[in-house]
């Protein structure tokens, strides 16, 4: 067990009164692992008959999260193809709580990792457009590259204060969620070295730094729209209380359901969720100002450059709108993207590839994105990917040019053929450690 805090212990006991040595019990037993199947690539049914591994679920309402004992899932070629998310079991539910819709305007307010933005994006199928923000540069950085593994096409990814949105998108989103920072009560097992980062005064700085950002989000969202907020702590001054005191300042909005797990109650390490909505007619903020769609560069020669890549790759090439970077970057905009100017952007739906003025060379991006739909493709066996995920090289009968390298038919990232080699285009900070 754990050393935990006396002053969480005396917290926890009063709270639960004859429910604490259940609660007190679960710190013996080892933390429950968990995994999203990502069925933007693959249904539920079809990656348990191929999983190399055995699962256990469904874990909520969502058939695609289950249990996992496997330890070293994160190693499995399936893994890097995006085939699905490693995730604690009880995190999952609040992205099946938010039942997101294709075509919606959605912002995940506090992203990172991307869990709870990648199983969204899944509900959305590609359509409307997914807005992932997270203020801290390095894990907004791991946001991004978790969007790129799961092949997300309509998600912008963005690193900006909530303050900054709420200027911008007045009254814009249908669906607001605020996973918000907090002490971290249930992540314990998990995270050891958020123990001794506990403490009573801590609580109090995560409440007041969760009702600021509630107060932000309240001013994004539409009428009709919905607000879902949610910790992985169990102190109520962070859940319940955090909740009425924001509809005690919201007279605007109704509280539709909320949720708390406990370990001894649930297969998981222990969750918050509540779900708000806002009456129609009762928004006190402005109608939406920021409808200018994003302001695409065009550029012929880039297009055209991609386009004859495009016809030697694919047999139907994916189809929308272009634009190009003035370093010579190109991304393919999701359609209804609104004007991101003046944020921090890093991602804005797939990257494409790079235009040198000349040449059009593909990014991996790309990849994890079309690759399964390349008439070029070097499909490998299981254990043939595992020497592509160490960076080596590859013999094919491609003729020369570029290939998407498969795991079976899902992708892992780009080759480029020469004389019957597969050159190896992963990159670096991708790659396996041999």
């Amino acid at each position: 067990m754990p050393n935990l805090p006396e002053t969480f212990l005396k917290r926890m006991k009063e709270r639960l009164g004859n429910d604490f040595p259940a609660f007190l019990a679960s710190y013996e037993r080892p933390p429950q692992k968990g995994l999203r199947v990502n069925t933007l690539k693959i249904s539920p049914d079809e990656f348990v008959r191929r999983a190399p591994f055995p699962l256990d679920g469904p874990c909520c309402g969502d058939p695609a999260c289950m249990y996992l004992t496997e330890e070293k899932a994160g190693a499995d070629p399936y893994h890097f193809a995006g085939l699905y998310y490693l995730q604690e079991p009880s995190a999952m539910t609040v992205g099946e709580t938010a039942a997101a819709l294709p075509k919606a305007r959605v912002l995940d307010l506090c992203a990172a990792p991307g869990g709870k933005t990648t199983h969204i994006a899944a509900q959305m199928k590609g359509e409307g457009i997914l807005v992932a923000n997270e203020i801290d540069p390095a894990r907004a950085r791991t946001l991004s590259q978790n969007v790129e593994r799961m092949g997300v096409t309509n998600c912008a990814v963005t690193s900006a204060p909530p303050e900054k949105l709420a200027a911008l998108f007045p009254s814009y989103f249908d669906l607001i969620l605020v996973d918000a920072p907090c002490s971290g009560e249930g992540m314990f097992k998990k995270e050891p070295n958020a123990i001794p980062e506990w403490s009573e005064e801590n609580v109090a700085r995560c409440a007041l730094r969760q009702s600021a950002i509630l107060g932000e989000a309240a001013k994004m969202l539409a009428e009709g729209g919905r607000l879902l907020y949610s910790t992985c702590t169990f102190a109520e001054e962070e859940d319940e209380w955090q909740i009425e005191e924001f509809l005690r300042r919201h007279p605007d909005f109704v509280l539709l359901r909320q949720s708390k797990l406990y370990p001894h109650h649930f297969r998981g390490e222990g969750h918050f969720c509540a779900l708000l909505e806002r009456k129609n007619g009762q928004n006190t903020c402005p109608s939406p100002a920021n409808t200018k769609p994003y302001p695409v560069r065009r550029n012929a020669a880039a297009n055209r450059a991609f386009a004859a890549f495009a016809a030697d790759f694919f047999d139907v090439c994916p189809r929308g709108e272009i634009t190009t970077l003035a370093d010579g970057r190109m991304y393919l905009v999701p359609a209804g993207t609104p004007d991101l100017t003046g944020l921090r952007l890093l991602r804005l739906g797939v990257e494409l590839g790079e235009w040198d003025g000349k040449l059009f060379k593909p990014a991996h991006a790309f990849a994890m994105a079309f690759g399964g739909d390349a008439r070029r493709k070097q499909t490998l066996s299981r254990e043939e990917s595992e020497r592509y995920l160490r960076g080596e090289t590859l013999a094919t009968d491609l003729s020369d040019g570029w290939c998407a390298v498969c795991v079976e038919e899902f992708p892992l990232g780009l080759g480029k053929c020469v004389k019957g080699t597969v050159k190896n285009h992963l990159p670096k900070g991708l790659r396996k450690v041999k």
